[in-house]
């Protein structure tokens, strides 16, 4: 396993695996190109699928179909179906999902700071 690599390395102690562990977990779950701003969309509210479509220029349906699985399967956002013909299906934030908010603030920042120092080169 790659986390036995790492404490076979002198150059990691245990504080960096156990951190190295967390980032990924991190990563894993909210990574990817399309993850961050599926989530920064369903954090103002419920939405459909076609509606995430037209906000996120790009994104491919089967892309953004993926995407919304893993998400749901890590429990961040949940996908509702109405009993209605047809079927209305709506995507919103679980709580746990909330919980990623202050994540979103920092990275808005960033992107501001980032976004000027790129501008002022």
């Amino acid at each position: 396993m790659f986390l036995d690599i790492l404490r076979a390395d002198p150059a990691y102690n245990e504080e960096d695996i156990d951190c190295y562990i967390h980032v990924a977990a991190t990563i894993e779950a909210i990574g990817g190109r399309w993850k961050m701003l599926i989530l920064w969309h369903l954090e103002e509210g419920a939405r459909r699928y076609n509606e995430l479509r037209r906000l996120i220029p790009g994104v491919s349906q089967k892309m953004l179909t993926q995407q919304l699985k893993e998400l749901e399967q890590d429990g961040l956002i949940e996908r509702r179906v109405y009993p209605e013909m047809p079927p209305r299906v709506e995507y919103m934030m679980t709580d746990y999902g909330k919980t990623l908010a202050p994540i979103f603030d920092i990275m808005y920042e960033w992107g501001v700071i980032h976004r000027l120092r790129k501008s002022n080169k």
